[in-house]
């Protein structure tokens, strides 16, 4: 089998590579993992037990970073871990100081930056893009294509649908006054957000609020209501059948 897998490599027992795999120096795999065809591990990256990786999966690349980026850290920054349990697709990108917790899904084609923390069951749709500096809960779910823009903060529970787009540069790129004031979304446990909604930078989802398909949020979202339109503005209290107390997840 044409492998590349440096002798400094730790695999766990019952563990299997595939063809043309690349696992570099340091890395450490626990056991009864399946790791595809033509994936690529850097330096350092510890994998839990019971983790399937597919083919073309990259895992713990680190940044590049143009003259022109507002990120000008540029130190070499810590590998990546994934948890125990979790299934990750093909063609996904992971880079380096990003940590994963336990029993996540991670669809094809995503990509999840550096300085990322994802906590343990979400479920992140094919095509879902994470950037730098988000923090993520626990059983949240995150469908096909939606963007989760930098300096993010998301709790547990909470729903964001196919194609929302999130924002966390009010200048557009635009007056040195903008790095004062670079801020992502919040969406505090419970919120949930429609499909092809628009969240402008640095506004907050409170408990049990929901986003309507289709709304631009320009201003904060209550807890427990339901807004839409452009801009959002208040439509009707959350029903309370569909309230998070009334819908956790026990297991």
């Amino acid at each position: 089998m044409n492998q590349n897998i440096d002798k400094s490599v730790k695999i766990g027992k019952d563990t299997n590579i595939g063809f043309n795999a690349i696992v570099l120096e340091n890395v450490v795999i626990g056991d009864d993992c399946q790791i595809g065809n033509n994936v690529i591990i850097y330096p350092g990256t510890k994998i839990g037990s019971n983790v399937r990786i597919d083919d073309n999966t990259i895992v713990g690349k680190q940044p590049m970073r143009s003259p022109r980026s507002i990120f000008k850290d540029d130190k070499k920054l810590e590998p990546a871990r994934i948890g125990d349990d979790c299934l990750i697709g093909a063609n996904v990108i992971i880079y380096a100081q990003c940590f994963i917790g336990s029993k996540n899904l991670i669809a094809d084609l995503s990509t999840l930056r550096e300085n990322v923390e994802i906590g343990d069951f979400n479920i992140i749709g094919r095509g879902v893009a994470i950037e730098n500096f988000t923090k993520i809960g626990s059983r949240n779910k995150f469908e096909t294509n939606c963007y989760i823009t930098a300096y993010s903060e998301i709790g547990d529970y909470c729903f964001v649908a196919p194609n929302v787009c999130t924002s966390n540069d009010n200048y557009m790129a635009r007056d040195k006054e903008r790095y004062k004031h670079f801020k992502g979304i919040t969406m505090k446990t419970g919120s949930r957000i429609g499909a092809n909604a628009t969240i402008l930078p640095g506004k907050i989802i409170e408990t049990d609020g929901v986003v309507a398909a289709g709304t631009v949020v320009t201003k904060d979202i209550p807890k427990a209501k339901i807004y839409c339109g452009n801009p959002a503005k208040e439509f009707r209290d959350v029903p309370e059948a569909q309230l998070l107390k009334n819908n956790q997840d026990k297991k």
